[in-house]
C-alpha cells in the first residue's frame, strides 16, 4: 500500500511543474501532460518513486546511519528544519559550505571550535579575563558558526545518504556526494535532471505544501526505521539478559550439585572411619 494517496499529492500541488520552455528533457518519463504551457507531473510515478525512496531511507535509519538533509531555499528551509530536528538527523538549511563532504575534516574543525567557545564561555575565570569587546566578537563568531553549522554539530563522520530539495540550487552538494559515492535522494522538478541523483522523486519543489507532504512521508519512514532499530536492540538486550540469567542459574545448580557431592563424600568417609573403629 502506498505511503501517500494520489488525492493527497494532488491537493498539495505536487503535480505542478515548470513552464514548458524551462523543462529538462531527462524528465520526460515523469511528465503526464502539458497544460497552459506548464508541465504536469505524473503523480502515479511520484507515488511509486516516493515509496521506493522512503523504504530505502527506512533501511538506512534502521542500520543506525545518518542521513543529511539539504534545503537552503526559502520555501523549504523552515519545513525541513522543523521536521528533521524531531528525528535527530543532521541538516543544512543555510548556505551549503563548499567542501563540506569532500573536505569534511576542515568542517569538523569549525564544529569543534563551537564546542571550544562554549567551554571557554562557561569558565568564569576565562570570561573575567576577556575584554568586553573581545567577548562580543567571540559571541558573534559563535552565533555565525551555529547558524552555518549548528545542524551538523553531531555529525562525526560522513553521512550515509543525502536528501536534497531542489538539485539545481544544491548542485554543489550533489556533485560532492557523487564524488564520494554517497547515495542521494531528492525532490526533482521538471527543470532538473533526475539522472544526477540515485533516488529521484518527481515533485514540485517550489510549493511549501508539496515540500511539506514529501518531507512528512520521508520523516515518517525514517522514524519507522529508528523504531525498528530500537525494538531490535531492546530484543537483543533482553536476549543477552536472559542468557546471563540462564548462565547464572546453571552456575548455581552446578555449585549446589558440587556441594551435595561433597556432603555425600563426607558421609561415606565418616561411615568408613566408624567401621574401621
Amino acid at each position: 500500500m502506498p505511503r501517500v494517496s494520489f488525492d493527497q499529492l494532488l491537493d498539495a500541488g505536487v503535480h505542478f511543474g515548470h513552464l514548458k520552455r524551462k523543462w529538462n528533457p531527462n524528465m520526460a518519463p515523469y511528465i503526464f501532460m502539458e497544460r497552459n504551457d506548464i508541465h504536469v507531473i505524473d503523480l502515479y510515478k511520484t507515488q511509486a518513486k516516493l515509496d521506493e525512496a522512503a523504504n530505502a531511507l527506512r533501511q538506512i535509519a534502521k542500520s543506525g546511519k545518518k542521513i543529511l538533509f539539504v534545503a537552503t531555499k526559502k520555501q523549504a528551509k523552515d519545513i525541513v528544519y522543523d521536521r528533521v530536528k524531531s528525528i535527530g538527523m543532521p541538516f543544512v538549511t543555510e548556505r551549503w559550505p563548499g567542501g563540506m563532504l569532500t573536505n569534511f575534516a576542515t568542517i569538523r574543525k569549525a564544529v569543534k571550535k563551537m564546542s571550544y567557545i562554549d567551554k571557554m564561555m562557561k569558565n568564569p575565570k576565562t570570561v573575567k579575563n576577556i575584554a568586553k569587546r573581545e567577548r562580543l566578537q567571540i559571541t558573534r563568531e559563535r552565533a555565525k558558526l551555529e547558524k552555518q553549522l549548528g545542524g551538523i554539530a553531531d555529525l562525526n563522520r560522513l553521512p550515509a545518504a543525502l536528501f536534497i530539495v531542489d538539485i539545481n540550487k544544491e548542485n554543489i552538494a550533489v556533485r560532492e556526494a557523487k564524488k564520494l559515492n554517497i547515495p542521494t535522494f531528492a525532490m526533482v522538478d521538471t527543470n532538473s535532471n533526475p539522472n544526477l541523483v540515485d533516488f529521484a522523486i518527481p515533485a514540485n519543489d517550489d510549493a511549501s505544501k508539496s515540500i511539506a507532504l514529501i518531507m512528512d512521508v520521508v520523516v515518517k519512514a525514517i522514524e519507522e526505521g529508528l523504531m525498528e532499530r530500537k525494538a531490535e536492540r531492546a530484543e537483543k538486550d533482553e536476549k543477552i539478559r536472559q542468557d546471563k540469567e540462564a548462565k547464572k542459574q546453571e552456575q548455581k545448580l552446578a555449585e549446589a550439585k558440587k556441594a551435595e557431592e561433597l556432603k555425600a563424600s563426607k558421609k561415606v568417609d565418616e561411615k568408613a572411619s566408624s567401621e574401621e573403629k
